[in-house]
């Protein structure tokens, strides 16, 4: 299975996952996958500390916070003079924060002005969390439902479309195997196909510790390399019956990524672990 063609079937890639799963690791592995592949990529780092720039140093990265965007919204709907001043004041941030969805919907509303741009040809998010992505994707459909007619309505309106049409968006769930994650995928995957008719692309199962079993016989019983090589098999067991569960539950391709050592991300390892994907 060639990873990238399920990859890159739309041209806005959301990716999204409990905290903690690898949500940031795949948006950059997939980013530098395409890249090899000769597309032309963006990656957006929503709300939070930006990271993907330093790991992606020659790929463009976008910063897309709500009070930027929703200033940018401002300014093209003819409030540019009075954009600073309320964003100095802090207004902006009350007003985002007081109008549930809003924040949401001029964020993805950006999001849908690069996704029309001839620019790119992946948009790849790195989106929030598992428990905010419903919310978050769900914007749309709420303010239509609360705002009847004005710009916010036609914001909303060209949103939803995006969002539910598979040729221009599909947002990818990142998960462990590990039971808790694996239960929270197959749950976010539920609700986004049921509450928001979003295009599911494959599951990314990442950190996978792949390989057949150890011959931990091998070593002396009680020995440090035997004890290691049986809590290695007892954890590869465990990952191959949490991907083979999450097969059962979740009626979506998987592809996995291997665990990679190391304490923190760096640009080889995102360089390795696109191998996989796109060798180069």
């Amino acid at each position: 299975m060639d990873p990238l063609q399920f990859l890159t079937t739309a041209k806005v890639a959301i990716v999204a996952g409990k905290g903690g799963v690898g949500k940031t690791t795949v948006t950059g592995v997939l980013a530098r996958a395409a890249i090899r592949r000769g597309l032309r990529v963006l990656v957006v780092e929503l709300d939070g500390k930006p990271s993907l720039g330093r790991l992606l140093p020659d790929v463009e990265v976008q910063q897309l916070s709500a009070t930027a965007a929703l200033a940018e919204y401002l300014d093209t709907h003819g409030l540019s003079r009075v954009t600073k001043r309320l964003a100095s004041r802090g207004i902006i941030d009350v007003v985002a924060t007081a109008s549930p969805g809003i924040d949401d919907i001029v964020v993805l509303g950006k999001i849908k002005q690069l996704e029309r741009s001839d620019a790119y040809d992946l948009v790849v998010v790195d989106g929030p969390a598992a428990g905010h992505a419903i919310t978050f994707l769900l914007a749309a459909q709420s303010l239509l439902a609360s705002v009847r007619g004005g710009p916010i309505h036609s914001q909303a309106t060209e949103v939803l479309a995006m969002l539910t049409d598979p040729t221009r968006c599909q947002v990818v769930l990142v998960t462990l195997p590990e039971t808790t994650p694996v239960n929270e995928a197959v749950e976010t995957a539920y609700a986004l196909e049921e509450r928001v008719g979003v295009h599911l692309g494959p599951v990314v199962v990442n950190s996978v510790d792949m390989g057949p079993a150890l011959d931990a016989e091998a070593a002396p019983e009680g020995s440090p390399m035997r004890l290691a090589a049986e809590f290695r098999n007892a954890r590869r067991a465990l990952h191959r019956r949490e991907c083979d569960r999450l097969a059962d539950e979740l009626a979506l391709p998987q592809l996995h990524l291997p665990s990679v050592a190391g304490s923190h991300l760096t640009i080889e390892s995102i360089a390795a672990l696109a191998d996989h994907w796109a060798p180069a």
